[in-house]
């Protein structure tokens, strides 16, 4: 590997401070870029968007689920899957750094950008945050984690304050953010938004003292586009890589543009440029702070091959990855409720209503926009599949996408949308009543429009889709409603239908994945990784907390976030936490502790279908005087396939942060604990105690 102490001394500081701030690509398909210094054999370094695909300026590639699908199957290893299926397309899009994952703990269900994150827990946003890097670092590819720390809405996010206590930041939203470290992320990006009144660009103690020197992190901090706010502040503070470095705006320089809210002024860049040299003159930054920065980018080029001139073959939309994104997008459907409608019969005579059933749901908007090479419809793939026929009804006008482009007349996002490419027919409810009546079964697809920039208005599906999931139901009492969200969604229509299935957005695979489950042919084996509950019983239903006053969100719900806050209130959920049902049935035997951090318990399918189930352990910790703790914690889970009849005993490791609380530094209270396993944090099967 190269010494890169003695390149960084060859560097002029003119080629130091162009490794330290973006400039344009040549080629122009890259997010962000540095042009590297072609006289020391330096290459350029490209960085690419991709939570949920590579978004590489003009080109395709996979598209794959949302981030909060992949969350969904609560399986580590197939979420490492994904991460290393997405670097391997980066690698062929000649892209070095890719600005993914998303890791973020969802405390407002209206947040724009949630389908691009992990959980409303930080085990489980931790295991996945964990796994995605690897995945991705494993393929040469340098993983950017994002965004640092407490970006948890999309309204106000370059200016609103993020006012949270230490305690709830260390065991909260810090957490994934340190796995992603653990795991040997190569770059994280700070986010647009203060905590404590300070932008994080400029936010020392979180990024020097806790992020580098009390975590260790090695490599470099990149700001989020145009989300630097100063140049001493930041350079001083640990901010690394300034991006994207060149301004943006309208094309007409002397044009007056009112830059919308949640979006930064692009005209600011160049901030790492000559201020910075200018600081370093005036001795305001050190000249060795200068340095370190250049070495940490120097450091993960060299990790990843780039200054050895290492092959680096890619793969794009391969056989592999198309599976991939089918076998997440089918892993991660949850089924909430089923009254025998589900699985269906080969020859079910099936009616496929919805506004958007011609198209399959890629993704949201921003950000993570992806074009892939080719995509299935619910209608393609119900179609595809099905024995018996299949009748679509539009029934109502299509839902208008919305993208954080859309905000921006002068950009271009370079892709594709999900828009319809379905036949032209007038949409028509009474057309769609008719078909579910001449049905044996109704399935109504209906989804939500979220997108970067932007913050839900409601939880309510928009526009009439409520209605037609009413009109269907009223006319077929064998209803189907597949909902495809970014996050939770109000349901009143739940006690009329017979099945309602959550595919979040499923990506290029959407109807084939669709299929897979309505059919049988994969167990719905997907569980919530968030609570879905009335928009009023949230914590942040406070305006005072979300979204803020003042430009201040006061995080004074502490860790009574998602089914921590519904354990301790009255407010009842709709849909639990790692809630989920099978088509077939599983017994739990009773739990026995292996050790103070381990349980094992025996799972047997008691049905006549093979299924998965996600066996969840949570965990109660003893009473402390004074100490106010959620009633339980999420301490791990373990997915398990099992044919007919068969068991299997499963280990579940405890994660030490369930059993953690932070008071100026970690504790873990003497006592007893009480370890619950089952299937969802409401459906307890069996319980064991260990003593610490």
């Amino acid at each position: 590997m190269a010494d890169i102490d003695a390149l960084v001394a060859e560097l002029t500081r003119t080629e130091k401070l162009a490794l330290v701030r973006g400039a344009e690509d040549p080629e122009g398909t890259a997010t962000g870029y540095l042009p590297g210094v072609p006289r020391l054999d330096i290459p350029p370094l490209r960085l690419v968007d991709g939570p949920l695909g590579i978004r590489a300026e003009g080109e395709r590639s996979t598209a794959f689920p949302a981030t909060l699908a992949a969350a969904a199957t609560f399986d580590p290893d197939l979420a490492r899957e994904q991460g290393a299926a997405m670097a391997r397309e980066a690698r062929a899009h000649d892209q070095d750094a890719l600005l993914a994952p998303g890791v973020n703990v969802l405390r407002v269900p209206h947040c724009g950008r949630n389908f691009e994150y992990l959980s409303e827990d930080p085990v489980l946003a931790s295991d996945c945050s964990r796994a995605l890097v690897a995945g991705i670092e494993s393929e040469d590819v340098i993983a950017t984690v994002k965004h640092f720390v407490a970006n948890n809405q999309e309204t106000g996010r370059t200016t609103v304050s993020a006012d949270v206590h230490e305690r709830t930041l260390r065991e909260l939203y810090l957490p994934p953010f340190r796995a992603a470290v653990e795991a040997g992320v190569g770059s994280v990006m700070t986010a647009y938004n203060r905590v404590n009144g300070t932008h994080m660009s400029d936010h020392e103690s979180l990024l020097s003292d806790v992020l580098k020197d009390e975590w260790g992190f090695a490599g470099y901090v990149v700001s989020d586009w145009y989300g630097l706010e100063s140049t001493v502040g930041a350079a001083n503070a640990g901010l690394d890589v300034e991006m994207p470095g060149v301004p943006s705006g309208p094309d007409d320089p002397d044009e007056e543009f009112e830059w919308p809210d949640g979006i930064p002024d692009g005209t600011r860049a160049g901030l790492f440029g000559e201020p910075l040299a200018a600081a370093i003159d005036d001795g305001s930054v050190p000249a060795d702070r200068l340095d370190d920065m250049v070495a940490r980018v120097l450091g993960q080029m060299a990790r990843i091959g780039l200054l050895d001139g290492r092959d680096r073959p890619g793969e794009l939309d391969s056989e592999r990855h198309r599976d991939l994104a089918r076998d997440v997008a089918a892993r991660g459907t949850v089924l909430l409720e089923n009254d025998g409608v589900l699985p269906l019969s080969d020859d079910a005579d099936v009616a496929l209503v919805g506004p958007h059933v011609h198209d399959a749901k890629l993704g949201g908007g921003g950000s993570s926009e992806t074009t892939p090479f080719h995509s299935v419809s619910p209608v393609d793939g119900l179609t595809d599949r099905a024995g018996g026929p299949v009748t679509s009804a539009r029934g109502i006008p299509e839902i208008e996408n919305v993208s954080l482009f859309d905000l921006l007349p002068f950009v271009d996002s370079g892709h594709e949308t999900d828009d319809s490419d379905g036949p032209d027919e007038e949409p028509s409810l009474d057309a769609a009543v008719a078909a579910a009546e001449d049905a044996d079964v109704a399935i109504v697809c209906v989804r939500d429009a979220t997108t970067e920039a932007r913050d839900r208005d409601s939880l309510a599906l928009p526009g009439r889709q409520d209605k037609l999931v009413e009109a269907v139901a009223a006319a077929n009492d064998r209803t189907v409603v597949v909902l495809r969200t970014g996050g939770p969604v109000e349901t009143p229509w739940r006690d009329d239908v017979a099945a309602v299935v959550e595919q979040w957005y499923p990506g290029q695979a959407d109807g084939a994945a669709l299929a897979d489950v309505l059919y049988g042919d994969r167990d719905p084996s997907g569980r919530l990784p968030v609570t879905f509950a009335p928009e009023e019983s949230y914590p942040t239903s406070d305006e005072r907390r979300f979204p803020g006053v003042d430009d201040v969100a006061h995080y004074d719900e502490g860790v009574f976030v998602g089914y921590r806050h519904f354990d301790a209130s009255d407010d009842e959920p709709t849909y639990p936490f790692g809630h989920g049902h099978s088509y077939t049935t599983f017994e739990y035997g009773a739990a026995t502790a292996v050790s103070d951090a381990t349980v094992e318990v025996t799972v047997e399918n008691v049905g006549d279908r093979a299924g998965r189930d996600v066996v969840q352990a949570y965990v109660r910790p003893p009473a402390v005087e004074g100490i106010d703790r959620p009633v339980r914690e999420f301490a791990g889970a373990q997915p398990v396939a099992l044919d007919p009849g068969e068991s299997r005993t499963v280990t579940l490791a405890l994660d030490e942060l369930a059993l953690s609380r932070y008071q100026d530094d970690w504790t873990v209270d003497s006592g007893r604990y009480t370890v619950e396993v089952g299937r969802s944090v409401a459906d307890v099967r069996t319980t064991v105690t260990i003593e610490r």
